[in-house]
């Protein structure tokens, strides 16, 4: 104690002795020296902690250059401190990626690094686009070491890529196709359904001569019935000169029932080879075919299209419904990625390891209002037809589409929506009825019917130039006189056929999820053109599912755009017309039923089913008038039809019979 009350005696004597003050001196010169010091550590500890050889800079780098394969400015060891060149790294990454080195990841740090010592851990979130839009995200690990130089390097090892990740594995990515919507019928079925079919392919190094395989195919193919579309086979022998000898070149793919009918022509041709599948196919292969579309292997036109959505391999929607709705109806791939090994000899192996699996997304289904029976009736009646023909059928209580067919062949182009052409004579139905809206006519008031009547210098004839005299209007409708209607014309004044028109619907704006052209009205014009409409001809233009809606809404009483779409509904469809004169329609159908009964379709007198009723329309389509269209629209029980002949000639020779085979097929005998 006395040594410490000695220490504070000393401090009392600072003022008269210089050795206390030089004491004082250097304590306080210690203090502000290790004052600096400090901050010059802790200034160069800041410093080292933001320099280029931090370990989050090093990360960096190696981020940049992951997917440019550029890492010159990364240093890499490997787990034992061993030194790896920048190169080598690169192609362990590429080899690592397997099939998604050619799309590399977005990379990102998530937060700085954990350093322990001389090591450091940086978290990196790894994002890689797969096929079909899906994304494949994870976070890896990066570990670093702070080697003798100063600098962090990274310690590679195949996890950082992704962790289950070992030397000479690879990353295999498969597309998991997703099941294709349905088209469904008006009872809720599947149309298209997978159906046995065989691929008739040819192996070109059994073949010595080609010009005999291709006339016995040639034959043979003929012989399927019902007919299929001719297959070229023009160019079959240089297509197998110029494959390699093992290859096996299509030729044609038949349903299982069409090859049956030939297998023992073609079975045992030399070089003939054969493959069974399975395609989604409609009932029959005209089955509503251009309404609907089909369902085939999937094009190079729709690869190059949408790159991101299909891969060889997968079936692909083209025309009709199938093609306007392939987006919903295909649905979204599934991905899955597995590690694999690539052996020596390079044969893949599998691991077993499923390190992704992002599940397909099965399509929509699309609900018609399709009817199984009826469409197999309309395409029995169109089927022997070599011309362009289309018959089209509606539901007279609720508008809903019934049947679509188009030939030959199940055609190429949906005509019995899209059409547009002249109505010829069946549009008596329309001007029949603005003629009694009128009151221009009644069932019974004389209406003469001359040989030839002219109108502003220029003449109308009937066709064969026959001619009734005066005769009550029943009879010059049911015996479709056109001089009549052409002496009416001016009853209707300028805008009265079109105004009939639009009160069935033509010339509407229709929304049925599909392309249909409602028709186009003459209006106006010189007193000739308004003559020429009378009878359908002139510029008028209608397509028959406008006809067929057009005949419903006469029985019907009001007008109702037709439905083909329940789901996905149409978003914005027509409005509903006006009610009709009963005063107008009952006439009108009268005069229908007289035209089967006493007029031009007589053949459909005794058809099994109910009574028919209907209009015959022959229409020139240019200034020949031996050229033209067939017609026939009616209605039977609930069912309204357009049966539509291109160049068809005489409704009575070529539209009524077909009218009568869809009828005669609808009621089954």
């Amino acid at each position: 104690m006395r040594v410490s009350d000695g220490m504070r005696a000393s401090g009392g004597m600072r003022a008269s002795g210089g050795t206390g003050a030089s004491v004082g001196r250097n304590r306080t010169g210690r203090r502000i020296v290790a004052t600096v010091t400090g901050l010059i550590v802790a200034t160069g500890l800041l410093a080292a902690c933001g320099s280029d050889d931090g370990p989050d800079n090093a990360v960096d780098a190696l981020l940049t250059g992951w997917p440019t394969g550029d890492l010159a400015a990364v240093g890499f060891v490997d787990p034992a401190g061993r030194k790896i060149p920048a190169a080598d790294v690169a192609a362990q990454i590429k080899h690592l990626s397997g099939d998604l080195a050619a799309t590399p990841p977005t990379l990102k740090r998530t937060g700085r690094a954990e350093v322990t010592d001389d090591v450091a851990i940086a978290t990196v979130n790894v994002d890689w686009a797969l096929p079909g839009g899906t994304r494949w995200s994870y976070p890896t690990q990066v570990r670093l070491t702070h080697g003798s130089d100063d600098a962090w390097q990274v310690i590679w090892e195949p996890k950082v890529v992704q962790k289950q990740l070992t030397d000479g594995d690879q990353l295999s990515v498969s597309r998991l196709p997703a099941p294709r919507g349905a088209i469904l019928d008006g009872a809720g079925q599947p149309v298209f359904a997978a159906r046995p079919v065989v691929t008739v392919g040819v192996q070109p190094s059994e073949v010595d001569n080609a010009a005999a395989l291709v006339r016995e195919l040639d034959a043979a193919f003929k012989a399927i019935r019902p007919a299929i579309p001719a297959i070229d086979l023009g160019g079959l022998p240089d297509r197998l000169a110029q494959a390699k000898p093992d290859a096996f070149v299509e030729v044609v793919t038949l349903r299982r029932e069409a090859y049956d009918q030939i297998r023992s022509r073609i079975r045992d041709l030399p070089g003939t080879k054969f493959e069974e599948s399975t395609r989604d196919l409609a009932p029959t292969r005209d089955f509503a075919r251009a309404l609907l579309g089909t369902v085939d292997p999937v094009t190079k036109e729709d690869m190059e299209r949408e790159p991101e959505a299909y891969a060889l391999g997968d079936q692909v929607g083209h025309g009709g419904l199938q093609g306007r709705y392939e987006a919903r109806l295909r649905g979204t791939v599934g991905t899955n990625v597995t590690i694999v090994r690539k052996g020596p000899d390079g044969v893949v192996t599998t691991t077993g390891t499923e390190v992704f699996r992002g599940e397909p997304k099965p399509g929509e289904p699309i609900r018609t209002t399709i009817d199984v029976r009826t469409q197999n009736a309309a395409d029995a009646a169109l089927a022997g037809e070599s011309r362009r023909a289309a018959l089209v059928a509606v539901r007279i209580s609720d508008g809903a589409v019934l049947a679509a067919a188009n030939g030959p062949g199940g055609g190429q182009e949906n005509l019995a929506f899209t059409a547009q052409v002249p109505p010829g004579s069946g549009f008596k139905m329309v001007s029949a009825l603005g003629l009694l809206d009128a009151g221009a006519v009644t069932l019974d008031k004389v209406v003469a019917c001359p040989r030839n009547t002219t109108v502003d210098g220029r003449t109308f004839k009937n066709s064969d130039n026959f001619e009734l005299g005066p005769v009550p209007f029943r009879v010059d409708f049911a015996r479709s006189c056109n001089t009549a209607f052409a002496d009416l014309a001016p009853q209707l004044g300028p805008d009265g056929l079109a105004a009939a028109g639009r009160t069935l619907g033509l010339e509407g704006t229709w929304d049925l999820g599909i392309d249909a052209f409602s028709g186009k009205v003459s209006t106006g014009g010189s007193g000739a053109e308004r003559a020429a409409a009378a009878f359908g001809q002139g510029t008028t233009l209608v397509s028959p599912l406008a006809m067929a809606s057009a005949t419903a809404a006469v029985v019907r009483g009001q007008w109702q755009q037709p439905t083909l779409l329940l789901d996905p509904a149409p978003a914005a469809p027509a409005q509903p017309g006006p009610q009709l004169k009963p005063t107008s329609v009952e006439p009108l159908r009268t005069m229908m039923r007289e035209v089967v009964t006493d007029g031009t379709a007589g053949a459909l007198r005794n058809v099994p089913g109910g009574p028919v009723h209907g209009k015959t329309g022959t229409a020139e389509y240019d200034d020949n008038p031996a050229n033209t269209h067939a017609w026939f629209i009616g209605w039977q029980g609930n069912v309204a039809f357009a049966v539509f002949v291109e160049k068809g000639g005489s409704s009575s020779a070529s539209a009524v019979p077909l009218t009568e085979r869809f009828l005669r097929g609808l009621a089954g005998s």
